[in-house]
């Protein structure tokens, strides 16, 4: 399936994209498991300036806390780390186990979202 998947994506970087929207308007698109560079720009190219990006990130040291191990050839490939390095996303939800914290980020994500209805 991955196989498949980078085939098409190296066909056509839109193809997943297009086909999550094709045929569907709305006023708010959340789109929760982006994870190449070419995702992001077939979005903001579509979208322009509403599409707004999210970074959700933690630390190994939470990650391993809730389970993760790390896993090579699975958590060092595109599908885990090609937006490691895309810089400045409109975003940033720290989810390192501070519960309040997070509730905080997320209101504030929400209050954006409820904004554009």
């Amino acid at each position: 399936m991955i196989r498949w998947g980078e085939e098409k994506r190296q066909a056509d970087p839109g193809f997943f994209c297009r086909k999550i929207v094709e045929g569907v308007s709305q006023p708010v698109w959340l789109v929760s498991d982006t994870r190449r560079v070419s995702d992001i720009q077939w979005f903001r190219e579509a979208y322009g300036a509403v599409t707004q990006t999210v970074r959700v990130v933690a630390t190994e040291q939470s990650r391993q806390q809730r389970g993760w191990v790390f896993t090579p050839g699975v958590d060092d490939a595109e599908s885990e780390c090609g937006l490691d390095n895309v810089g400045a996303f409109d975003w940033v939800i720290e989810n390192h186990g501070d519960e309040q914290r997070l509730e905080e980020q997320l209101e504030r994500l929400i209050e954006l979202v409820r904004s554009r209805l």
